[in-house]
């Protein structure tokens, strides 16, 4: 092989441990800041957020399909990503119990006296400073959570983007190794060259007289 391609594998190597080493310390660097934004909102999971608790709870409440989480959070300190996402698994539920499993699609737009709700802002019960139709409050329970369960779940994600790049980081690490040595392998047999072969030469036996 031509000693440029020998030195082109070496700077393709270097390349790669560059990149290798860069993708490490993105990734500990995001990982570290999600840790620290989640730890900053000194966020507690609440006694009942562990699954047999959950799994009585859902059952009294009678809510239906309902995918009931199987991590464990109560009275632990939310500091992750990992434990982002469960805390929001939970939270969800407390959502569907509080709205009666209905979702924000599926609930009426204004409060009515009976607390059933409607569509129609003839029916609604009417703010008695304002006049206007009074918004369902479960609507707004619905609305608070998914903002929250939102950012805790991006919060995961973003962990587990962190994640990635530290593994990618590592492959291309090997990677970049592997280039180099082989490579530099290469030079090193360039340096050695053929010796003539020598021909042996056997003794001229005497005549037979």
């Amino acid at each position: 092989m031509p000693r440029p391609f020998r030195l082109g594998g070496i700077l393709a190597g270097l390349v790669l441990l560059a990149f290798g080493a860069g993708a490490i310390v993105i990734g500990i660097t995001g990982r570290h800041e999600v840790s620290t934004d989640v730890k900053r909102e000194q966020i507690v999971g609440t006694p009942d957020m562990k699954p047999s608790l959950m799994a009585a709870a859902v059952k009294a409440s009678g809510l239906k399909n309902v995918t009931l989480p199987t991590c464990d959070v109560a009275g632990k300190a939310i500091t992750n990503g990992t434990d982002a996402k469960c805390f929001a698994s939970y939270m969800r539920i407390h959502a569907l119990e509080a709205t009666g499993g209905k979702t924000y699609a599926q609930m009426p737009q204004y409060a009515t006296a009976d607390g059933k709700g409607t569509n129609l802002p003839a029916q609604a019960v009417k703010d008695p400073k304002t006049g206007q139709p009074q918004s369902n409050q479960a609507r707004q329970v619905w609305i608070s959570e998914t903002a929250l369960t939102t950012a805790l779940n991006t919060s995961f994600f973003a962990s587990q983007v962190g994640l990635f790049a530290i593994v990618m980081g590592l492959a291309l690490l090997l990677s970049g190794i592997g280039f180099i040595v082989l490579a530099a392998g290469l030079l090193g047999r360039s340096g050695l060259r053929r010796r003539p072969a020598t021909a042996t030469t056997r003794p001229v036996e005497p005549a037979a007289v």
